[in-house]
């Protein structure tokens, strides 16, 4: 016998009843699933340093005693070698000329001018025509080839003091008068000879 107040399954099929309306703004809940057999974190044992191994010194690694020194500055190069060279292209390009004019003014007060324009002329006639003025001419000479000394001397130095850098400013300037000695030399001889036969000529005052 069965109880007749006992609920009986539902039929198959049947509908399901529905649960019963839940109050507005509260949130549905929902049941808290089940832990998963075996989901736990695994915990690796940490690795221990090799035998022998350098350990980091507690509080880590210092600052050297005194810092980083700042190495020395570099002493600056003497200029010497550039001013030297400088002073003797100076020498070779306006002080020899200077002189080298006197003695040409001298050397054309004392030769005929008939004698200079002729020579002028010929290319093929001697100097023989210098025999007034031969020590003149000599301390012309000499002065010639002190020059051209001081000259290669300036172009030297002023080349290493360029590549040296020992006062390049002044081993340039060095290099352009020592190469423009020469062309000096013989523009004021041949001027100050010019001006020398030009004042012994007869008539000329």
């Amino acid at each position: 016998m069965t109880d007749p107040n006992q609920q009986m399954p539902p039929y198959p099929g049947a509908e399901q009843p529905m649960p019963p309306p839940m109050s507005p703004g509260q949130p549905p809940a929902y049941p808290e699933a089940p832990p998963y057999p075996g989901a736990a974190s695994p915990e690796f044992p940490v690795p221990a340093a090799p035998p022998g191994a350098y350990g980091v010194p507690v509080g880590g690694y210092q600052a050297p005693v005194g810092g980083y020194a700042v190495p020395p500055a570099t002493p600056a190069k003497s200029r010497s070698m550039g001013a030297i060279a400088l002073v003797a292209s100076l020498v070779a390009a306006i002080v020899v000329p200077i002189i080298a004019g006197v003695i040409a003014f001298q050397i054309g007060t004392l030769v005929p001018t008939s004698d200079l324009i002729s020579t002028a002329n010929d290319s093929n006639s001697d100097f023989s025509f210098l025999s007034p003025a031969r020590t003149q001419v000599l301390w012309a000479e000499i002065t010639f080839w002190v020059g051209t000394a001081l000259g290669i001397f300036a172009l030297v130095f002023g080349i290493m003091a360029t590549a040296k850098r020992r006062g390049r400013g002044m081993g340039i300037t060095a290099i352009v008068l020592s190469v423009l000695g020469p062309g000096i030399f013989f523009v004021a001889v041949s001027i100050f000879m010019g001006i020398g036969a030009a004042v012994a000529a007869p008539g000329s005052f």
